[in-house]
């Protein structure tokens, strides 16, 4: 069975680095807020372009603690507006929520799969203070277009740049595209940790010494408490095994072009829509999603090959009962997606037979 994401072959990679970097944090006897969380946060920074970066417990934590700092600075209030993609996963919506914002659905375009910009200023009122582009399966949104109408209205722009580790526009990397960014580092993204953990990045100096403070309790220093805060740090194992990561994170990322410049190469079943190519770098292929009004018998066929599938995401986030408040919304490309969506395996870890044996079955499908 080929996997749709083999996290032992794609660990073992960074062996022996990676026991010893685990080895070297479990020995410090220090295991949060140390020497290899500052490493890490020192690192990921650099490498974004950014002048800081806070390390947190997971992605969700740290789109919700942007937008708490936010409120903490005066720059948001309860109720007050957050445009974001309909078609995302369901974390960005919630950390909206969580932070006592309301979020407002904007369809994305049907072919990048990415907020479209030609819908934003329409849901723009005078309670909108921020839009949340997500660079969704890894492709950087249309960040010009986002931009120029942010700095129209005066708006923020947070990225949710989870599923875009390393991607590029313009020669700058996501989480350096905006006013802030939060990322995640699940064990099955580009740069993934050994568990949970995210992170923050920001030039904005107030700002991250306001999320800093809300991720540990609310405090600046210990047992002060400036804010009700939460507690969300990334340890400092996950910090050890990231930095080692890291350090490959462009080449890992190659590799996932490499694939999908084979895919689309070569796959050509008629039944079957592939992702636009991508020159410029802009697209890191997190995930590499098919579009097929026949998903259900692709996954089937595809199983039956030998071939690991998955569906991102099955249902669409307004469709949600947890966000039964939403159901009334019409979100046609939005559902449209959601309900022909495939991913196909694409990670470094991958050889090039597999690759093959992915393109065939794909091709050899029929209805």
């Amino acid at each position: 069975m080929i996997k749709y994401c083999d996290l032992k072959e794609i660990n073992n990679r960074y062996e022996p680095a990676l026991t010893q970097a685990i080895t070297r944090a479990v020995q410090s006897g220090w295991y949060i807020r140390g020497k290899e969380c500052e490493r890490f946060e020192q690192a990921f920074a650099n490498y974004c372009g950014c002048g800081h970066c806070i390390g947190t417990g997971n992605g969700l934590d740290a789109l919700t603690i942007i937008l708490k700092a936010y409120c903490e600075l005066g720059i948001m209030q309860p109720g007050d507006e957050v445009i974001v993609p309909a078609n995302t996963y369901i974390a960005t919506i919630l950390s909206i929520i969580q932070a006592g914002l309301k979020p407002v659905f904007c369809e994305p375009c049907a072919t990048s799969y990415n907020i479209n910009p030609a819908h934003i200023e329409s849901l723009i009122t005078e309670r909108t203070r921020a839009i949340m582009p997500v660079h969704l399966y890894g492709l950087v949104a249309d960040m010009d277009k986002i931009c120029a109408i942010a700095s129209r209205h005066s708006l923020k722009v947070i990225e949710d740049s989870a599923q875009a580790h390393g991607a590029l526009h313009n020669g700058k990397r996501t989480g350096n595209l905006g006013d802030a960014a939060a990322f995640s580092f699940y064990p099955g993204k580009n740069l993934g940790a050994l568990g949970d953990g995210g992170a923050i990045t920001t030039n904005d100096p107030q700002l991250a010494e306001t999320a800093r403070a809300i991720a540990n309790y609310g405090s600046h220093k210990k047992y002060i408490n400036t804010f009700k805060g939460v507690n969300s740090r990334l340890d400092e194992i996950q910090a050890a095994a990231l930095s080692v990561k890291l350090a490959t994170l462009d080449a890992d990322n190659n590799a996932r072009r490499e694939i999908a410049r084979t895919y689309i190469e070569r796959i050509d079943n008629p039944l079957v829509t592939l992702p636009v190519a991508d020159k410029e770098g802009n697209h890191v292929y997190h995930i590499f999603a098919i579009m097929t009004p026949h998903r259900e018998s692709l996954q089937r066929h595809l199983f039956e090959q030998g071939i690991e599938t998955l569906i991102h995401y099955p249902i669409a986030p307004h469709k949600q009962q947890a966000l039964q408040e939403f159901s009334h919304l019409h979100l046609p490309v939005t559902e449209l997606l959601h309900a022909e969506e495939l991913s196909l395996p694409c990670h470094p870890a991958m050889d090039s037979n597999s690759v093959q044996k992915v393109i065939e079955a794909v091709n050899s499908f029929k209805v």
